[in-house]
């Protein structure tokens, strides 16, 4: 395999529903766009990337949600785009269809006392179902970067949780670590780096509560 000298990741910038989530009842997920600052977001992003890139070539591979989509546009990678390949298993976490806001708050509230891993939405899916389809998206990747002729550099345009989920994966981090981990801010970007025959993560995610890659359940507080 012929893997990237580096695997950058983003998250869309600041979305209308990061804004007002009572758009999710009348607006389906999917279709949500960027705010102004959103944009502005990107677009600054963009100047980041642009320097990482240092002139090579980048595949990209964007969740299919338009804020994403706009997102990738508002980097203004131009001509560093060797291809850009719409991927629907880095899109958001399933929640529901049309989402009832106050319904949403119950369940969010359910999923912070059950954890964020295992609680699956009642209407869409846990965070343990976007590990599995972003496991299943590592092994394309693998495929493709053992073609000749595939760019130096990957890059990701996605969503908060499955930044997360994509490191989780990469570096087997366990269920409790993840669990201690905050999103990125919008439009941030953290970046895989290759050196010495393996990857290291630039930029650690923030952590709301303390622990170790491999901490497990074995080592997390009992409640009841």
């Amino acid at each position: 395999m012929s893997a990237p000298r580096q695997i950058i990741m983003v998250r869309h910038g600041q979305s209308a529903a990061n804004q007002d989530q009572t758009i999710y009842n009348r607006i389906p997920d999917y279709r949500i766009p960027l705010t102004g600052l959103g944009v502005a977001q990107a677009r600054e992003a963009g100047e980041q990337i642009r320097r990482q890139l240092d002139g090579q070539k980048v595949s990209v591979y964007v969740s299919p949600y338009l804020r994403a989509y706009q997102t990738l546009q508002a980097l203004e990678l131009g001509d560093l785009v060797e291809r850009t390949m719409e991927e629907p298993r880095l899109r958001e976490q399933d929640w529901a269809n049309f989402q009832n806001p106050a319904e949403i708050a119950d369940q969010k509230e359910l999923r912070n006392a059950y954890g964020h891993f295992f609680y699956r939405f009642r209407e869409g899916e846990s965070g343990s179902d976007v590990y599995d389809r972003v496991s299943s998206f590592l092994e394309t990747l693998y495929r493709h970067w053992s073609r000749p002729e595939y760019a130096p550099n990957t890059l990701l345009v996605t969503h908060g949780l499955t930044m997360r989920l994509f490191c989780m994966r990469w570096f087997h981090w366990s269920v409790e670590y993840f669990e201690s981990l905050n999103n990125p801010g919008n439009a941030e970007v953290r970046t895989l780096v290759a050196g010495d025959g393996r990857y290291t993560l630039d930029v650690p995610f923030e952590q709301w509560i303390q622990a170790d890659p491999g901490t497990t359940v074995m080592d997390a507080p009992l409640r009841f």
